[in-house]
């Protein structure tokens, strides 16, 4: 027995050996751009994912979906795989989209507005500066996309955690920067839930909204509930809300199931 397991092994080694390697490249899904922003006063990394029928001087033109924490290491990697499998021709539940992910500096300082709450102050010791971090989306990086990019009008952010509480402040106090908003588990909780208790501003055109989370605890599944009840209620004829509760999902799994939903949801063509 002993005997006949040798054989197979070293049988095994000879039919391995007549393999022949034809060649190795590196894999890539994307670009990478590093820009300095004259807003943050700082060097940015862009994460970019290019639709694979992207030619640069096409006359076609790509929605473009803006990914906070989009490093490499974050959630651009499987975030852009959601947009390729909803783009194949036989799903057709997204468009072909150009991918920003944004990679992260420092997201405690630049997702979060400044906090009155004293333990906010002292756990987050940087935070406070979304504005700074809205104008350079405004005044930089959106201008940069459309300028460098065969990129449509239409433009979606992602945001979730922290990042679904700089999505929430951009949807409440400047919608006009993006036509749809993806908010999943948002800290709401900031600064004893304030944003929940600012009006949204008028809008000018249809907006779309999924908001979703999993359960996460009292404050997290209330305060994700309490905004999409207070944009289910406003008055407003430009908006389409949506939301969902993931009870199978923790703040930790919640995004992808989240995002490919809210693809489902905003974009899918209706039978």
């Amino acid at each position: 027995m002993r005997f006949f397991s040798i054989l197979l092994l070293l049988n095994s080694w000879s039919i391995f050996g007549q393999v022949s390697v034809l060649g190795e490249s590196e894999f890539t899904i994307g670009k990478q751009v590093k820009l300095h922003s004259k807003v943050l006063n700082e060097e940015r990394v862009l994460n970019i994912y290019l639709p694979p029928s992207y030619v640069q001087d096409s006359t076609k033109n790509y929605p473009v979906i803006y990914l906070l924490d989009g490093s490499e290491d974050e959630d651009f990697i499987h975030i852009s795989g959601l947009v390729q499998f909803g783009s194949f021709s036989w799903i057709n539940m997204v468009p072909e989209s150009i991918v920003v992910g944004i990679g992260n500096v420092d997201r405690k300082r630049d997702f979060t507005y400044p906090s009155s709450n004293q333990l906010d102050q002292k756990e987050f010791p940087t935070a406070g500066h979304s504005a700074q971090f809205i104008q350079f989306i405004r005044e930089e990086l959106q201008p940069f996309i459309q300028n460098k990019y065969s990129s449509s009008s239409t433009k979606t952010l992602i945001g979730q955690s922290l990042g679904g509480l700089l999505a929430t402040e951009i949807l409440l106090k400047s919608p006009e920067l993006f036509d749809n908003y993806i908010i999943v588990s948002p800290s709401l909780w900031w600064d004893d839930e304030r944003l929940l208790s600012i009006e949204l501003t008028e809008l000018n055109s249809l907006k779309k909204v999924f908001i979703a989370g999993g359960k996460e605890g009292e404050i997290m599944e209330r305060t994700a509930k309490e905004l999409f009840k207070k944009l289910q209620g406003s008055a407003s004829n430009q908006l389409d809300v949506y939301y969902e509760f993931l009870e199978n999902k923790s703040h930790g799994d919640a995004l992808h199931i989240a995002v490919y939903h809210a693809f489902e949801m905003l974009f899918k063509a209706k039978e």
